[in-house]
């Protein structure tokens, strides 16, 4: 039995095909998704609208609770995303209120710096002196529009009525963009585990054609080797075909 196996010992043409076959049509799934760009024009658009609609509101933004945090995904301006970023480094403000407790936040200054002092003397500068942010009705997360005002008592409990109308827009674009984004991710681990399962096939067809063995017991021999080495079967497969592609002599016990 030959020491060494070329790439033209590679058995499992089939499988490995059709496996590149599907990987092939996931990414062209994945390019039809491409175009996500349509929630943030919603979602930014929205938040001009806002701001054009409400004179009391200099700008608006949409915070959405994530697992990794608090995150602002459409805002009307980089200051209002900065004041948002305050509100996240301190752990405290109007729009941090809003996603945790699905309530309504309405405050002035003064209230400002008894509620979220840190925050409140950390965004003077801005010029803020009116705060209003209404939760999303997104069963998934927590999310909230947020509405910030340069003058003194800027938003009163009408707003907060006819802020619902934009409030239920808002919504149903953040849920979509949620579930664009577990789509996404879907596919992308479904790319992952093909692209794992051609070269572990690969890496099988070499043993095959090196011991001799069937399939199955060829997998046997990469899982043992796997577990001995303490790696991934998908690393171990990767070793085996590397070694074929460079021509070089494959060890350990194959």
């Amino acid at each position: 039995m030959p020491d060494e196996i070329h790439l033209h010992t590679l058995t499992n043409d089939v499988e490995t095909a059709d496996a590149d076959a599907v990987t092939v049509s996931l990414d062209a799934v994945l390019e039809l998704l491409e175009p996500v760009d349509e929630t943030d024009v919603v979602l930014h658009t929205l938040c001009r609208r806002v701001v054009e609609v409400f004179p009391g509101a200099a700008m608006a933004g949409i915070t959405v609770l994530r697992p990794t945090g608090p995150v602002t995904v459409a805002a009307t301006s980089d200051e209002l995303a900065a004041l948002e970023e305050l509100q996240y480094r301190f752990g405290e403000g109007p729009a941090l209120d809003a996603v945790r407790s699905r309530e309504t936040v309405r405050a002035d200054r003064a209230a400002a710096y008894e509620r979220w002092p840190a925050y409140a003397a950390s965004s003077e500068p801005a010029g803020v002196h009116s705060y209003l942010s209404v939760p999303l009705p997104v069963a998934e997360q927590s999310a909230a529009l947020n509405l910030y005002g340069l003058l003194p008592h800027a938003f009163h409990r009408m707003d907060e009525s006819v802020l619902e109308l934009y409030v239920e827009a808002a919504a149903v674009a953040v849920r979509n963009a949620r579930r664009y984004g577990e789509a996404r991710n879907l596919i992308e681990q479904l790319r992952i585990a093909l692209r794992s399962r051609a070269v572990i096939d690969q890496a099988k067809g070499i043993v095959m054609a090196l011991r001799g063995l069937d399939a199955e017991t060829a997998f046997d021999v990469l899982v043992t080797r796997s577990q001995r080495e303490n790696v991934k079967l998908r690393v171990v497969a990767e070793r085996v075909v590397a070694a074929v592609s460079a021509r070089t002599t494959v060890h350990n016990g194959l």
